[in-house]
């Protein structure tokens, strides 16, 4: 049985909320996944990767581990720091396997109980699994299972692959788990555990990312190839999408059970998930970027004295803008790195100026210029009302916006916490309607086929796009299930055969 710490319920609105950033006004990062198996020092080296990958997720940690004998876990709300930091928590995860997870939850309440890795105890030993993605069909399938006798212990939509690994009647643990797959739809990158094997997974159109790193003979699956980075750990190569791959003491299988299904990565992992020091799909994500902004000045030329990156996610854009464009580039904003999430402002006018905890005005760089703002995406617009009017307060006689990516017009079903589209600035007012929304000078975004020259393509091919793009397009890759409340026939199936 499992060590699993308990810790005090905290809600959503405690964890999460950025009073500063008007919930919903940026898009929120997913998920990050860690696993390693084979090391003595399994733990700590975990911890050390989901450092690396905590700009994936604020909410909170977990590690699991196997020693041999039995499981342990440590589950925390909040940030890896404050559960792994002390040691005396990684003293409590002994074992050579070990998976770990940070967290934004897209599905589910934060509460511990969501918190993954999560773990069962199934008549073949104990699983621990821990997701970066969503399942599309996840909350459809879950009541399934609860109709058939299921007792589920989380709000979340990863707990539905333990409960369809449990049910399968496959005679080995792999063939459990790919069965499992075969049920669910969506985006998904998985890593987890057993006290033999350390398995992990990517969707079919490869959505979410995962690689496979190497560190003194001992593989490694995580999300990004930062993470390989801050242990000294070689990046060996990508999980292709639809791979499984399954490493346990005296082997390594690779299983494609979907075959060859033309890849789909989400665009977004270039545009703002990954850390611009991260390698996606064989790309420096940095370079990208700057090449986004490239293409952005191309498109979109403003008569400015300076350009101006909204921090920090809006820096690598604005020196490709700068440099493409020939216009200086200036911090005229200043980002506070040190403002506590949980930070509540008693009255709602002072929330109101709370934009100026995060970012402050260099009003020695934009007093008196011309100057173009440029950040990565526009979502609600609300923060970036505040943007503007803090670079007119501090004296910038015009002011543009340049924002490195297509307008988002479509909501998220994959891991992106994105608003209905009711709240999204670019599905209710059209590009004049913006701009006098945030009150600009003038607004401009980069197109669609400019994303794609950006990252080496002509354009976007309409038959067969080579990116999950559809927050800007509305063309979704895989069936949204539970937006339509129905079980395909092939999951009833499964779920029949299992039960």
């Amino acid at each position: 049985m499992a060590d699993i710490a308990v810790d005090e319920v905290v809600s959503k609105s405690a964890v999460a909320d950025d009073f500063y950033d008007d919930y919903g006004d940026t898009l929120r990062e997913e998920c990050g996944v860690f696993g390693i198996f084979g090391h003595p020092d399994a733990a700590a080296i975990t911890a050390l990767g989901l450092h690396a990958l905590q700009h994936r997720g604020q909410e909170a940690a977990g590690i699991t581990t196997y020693d041999g004998n039995r499981f342990h876990s440590e589950r925390r709300l909040g940030l890896v720091g404050d559960a792994f930091s002390d040691g005396e928590a990684i003293k409590r995860l002994p074992g050579h396997i070990a998976v770990g997870h940070v967290r934004y939850s897209t599905t589910g309440e934060t509460i511990l109980r969501n918190v993954q890795p999560l773990f069962a105890e199934l008549d073949g030993g104990g699983f621990a699994i821990a997701h970066n993605g969503n399942l599309t069909n996840g909350l459809t399938l879950r009541r399934q299972l609860i109709r058939d006798g299921a007792i589920c212990q989380s709000t979340s939509d990863t707990e539905v692959m333990l409960h369809l690994v449990a049910r399968s009647n496959r005679a080995r643990f792999t063939e459990r788990f790919v069965e499992a797959l075969r049920a669910i739809e969506g985006a998904y990158a998985f890593v987890g555990l057993t006290n033999k094997k350390l398995v992990g997974a990517r969707d079919p159109l490869g959505i979410r990312p995962l690689v496979l790193g190497e560190l003194d003979g001992h593989p490694i699956l995580t999300s990004e190839t930062c993470a390989l980075d801050i242990i000294g750990a070689r990046h060996v190569r990508d999980i292709e999408p639809g791979e499984v791959i399954v490493f346990s003491s005296d082997k390594v299988e690779t299983l494609r059970p979907f075959g060859m299904v033309p890849p789909r990565p989400c665009i977004f992992e270039y545009i703002y998930f990954a850390r611009p020091d991260s390698i996606v799909g064989g790309r420096p994500v940095y370079q990208v970027r700057k090449t986004m902004g490239m293409q952005l000045a191309a498109e979109a030329p403003a008569d400015a004295d300076v350009v101006v990156p909204v921090p920090d996610s809006g820096v690598p854009a604005a020196i490709g803008y700068a440099q493409a464009s020939g216009i200086p580039y200036e911090l005229g904003i200043i980002r506070n790195h040190y403002v506590g999430r949980t930070f509540i402002q008693p009255t709602q006018s002072i929330r109101d100026q709370g934009v100026r905890m995060k970012h402050s005005a260099n009003r020695s760089v934009v007093e008196g210029k011309r100057i173009v703002l440029i950040d990565d995406s526009l979502v609600r617009g609300t923060t970036s009302v505040k943007i503007v009017r803090m670079m007119r307060e501090a004296g910038a006689r015009e002011v543009h916006f340049r924002i490195s990516s297509p307008p988002i017009t479509h909501p998220d079903y994959y891991g992106i916490d994105t608003p209905d589209r009711d709240k999204l600035l670019a599905a209710t007012h059209d590009l004049e309607g913006m701009r006098r929304y945030i009150g600009a000078d003038s607004l401009a975004f980069l197109s669609i086929d400019g994303i794609y020259k950006s990252m080496g393509y002509e354009g976007r091919d309409p038959m067969r796009p080579q990116f999950t793009d559809h927050c800007f397009t509305g063309e979704y890759p895989t069936p949204l299930t539970d937006r339509v409340g129905e079980v395909a026939p092939r999951q009833l199936s499964l779920l029949a055969e299992a039960s």
